[in-house]
């Protein structure tokens, strides 16, 4: 009895193997057989109930048909909008940076060196002194010698700053690669001997074109929602009682003394190309002799655009226009104040004299404001 149900399941077994060895012939033979059966196009196949299958060569058609097919548009974005991103990003620049790349930097922007000094092109945005809330460039000078020495292990090499820069302005600064360079440049800077000459963009042309401002600046706090502090001028002269003439006042005692020549470069639609230099070392004196001496403010300075309080710049309607900018994203655009060229007597039994290359921004404001630079003869 076992034995004979045995020998059925055996049969069974049998019997379903041939059957799916018949199957799998004929499905071969149908593939490989370019008969009526196989040239059904996919649409009849659906229609007798069978799921079209996507070959190779309908997937690579699928996927060129998808490369051919343009993207979404974007939406437009103004000449207006690309220069207010463009000064946000500039404004960012070399912020906050790790100090190994500040220091790579400021070895590129090298403008010459001998033994006792080093000139080099300061970036907008980045403090000469430390600064607890950014990377500033006194405190990468460590890696800076030792980048310029070759990055020897055991390098006896320095770098002392002698004649800095503010945050916000770019150009020449110096310094002295011992300690002896840099008492004799630090007694010639107190003696008026260092010659450094800066070049502005002012909103407003001065008049007279050239000429000395002689007027002392102070510190003084200005109340209101924002309290602070700025400098401000604190004249020797007023007009007397009858008006038709001066009076001499007695000096403030907290005054500083503050002398600044100018002369007019280039002057077009309302804006100027001024070159300074100053004759005295007061805190912000350039910022002040221009805005509130002559009227002219420096552009980007939005500090002493006003008297009475913090706001951004107030631009006419013209020059926004050529800077491409609205009033409402003025805040962005940079201080237009560069140390063009600084001259330096009698280091190294040599005179030095390093003229600056203008920063991309400021060159960018001059074509858009239509200023021209002065030739080479009367950059001198």
């Amino acid at each position: 009895m076992n034995s004979c149900r045995r020998i059925a399941r055996t049969g069974d077994w049998s019997s379903g193997v041939n059957t799916l060895l018949t199957r799998f012939r004929s499905r071969t033979n149908c593939r490989r057989d370019p008969g009526p059966a196989s040239s059904l196009s996919r649409g009849q196949a659906t229609a007798a109930g069978e799921k079209p299958r996507l070959t190779a060569a309908d997937l690579a058609r699928k996927v060129q048909q998808e490369r051919r097919t343009p993207p979404a548009a974007e939406a437009p974005v103004s000449a207006q909008q690309k220069r207010v991103e463009e000064l946000k990003r500039f404004s960012l620049q070399l912020q906050n940076v790790h100090p190994n790349v500040l220091a790579k930097h400021l070895l590129r922007s090298v403008l010459y060196q001998d033994k006792d000094v080093v000139v080099i092109n300061k970036p907008h945005g980045v403090p000469f002194r430390d600064d607890s809330r950014a990377t500033s460039i006194s405190s990468v000078l460590p890696v800076l010698s030792k980048m310029m020495d070759g990055m020897k292990v055991k390098s006896d090499s320095q770098l002392i700053p002698c004649l800095g820069l503010e945050k916000e302005t770019t150009g020449v600064i110096l310094l002295a690669t011992n300690e002896e360079a840099a008492a004799h440049i630090l007694n010639l800077h107190r003696n008026n001997q260092v010659t450094r000459k800066y070049w502005v963009i002012t909103v407003g042309v001065p008049v007279p074109s050239e000429g000395v401002i002689d007027i002392p600046i102070i510190e003084r706090g200005v109340p209101g929602p924002r309290p602070h502090y700025k400098m401000a001028l604190s004249p020797l002269f007023r007009m007397n009682d009858a008006g038709d003439g001066v009076t001499k006042v007695r000096a403030h005692r907290q005054a500083h003394p503050a002398v600044t020549r100018y002369r007019v470069l280039d002057s077009s639609g309302g804006c100027s190309l001024v070159e300074l230099q100053p004759l005295t070392g007061a805190k912000h004196q350039m910022r002040v002799h221009m805005a509130l001496a002559v009227a002219c403010p420096i552009l980007g300075d939005h500090k002493y655009s006003h008297l009475d309080k913090l706001a951004p710049q107030k631009l006419p309607e013209r020059v926004l226009g050529k800077l491409g900018l609205e009033q409402s994203k003025i805040r962005h655009l940079p201080l237009h104040l560069h140390a063009r060229q600084l001259t330096l007597p009698q280091v190294s039994q040599a005179d030095v004299d390093v003229s600056c290359p203008l920063p991309k921004y400021f060159t960018q404001t001059l074509k858009r404001l239509h200023l021209s630079l002065p030739d080479k003869k009367e950059d001198q």
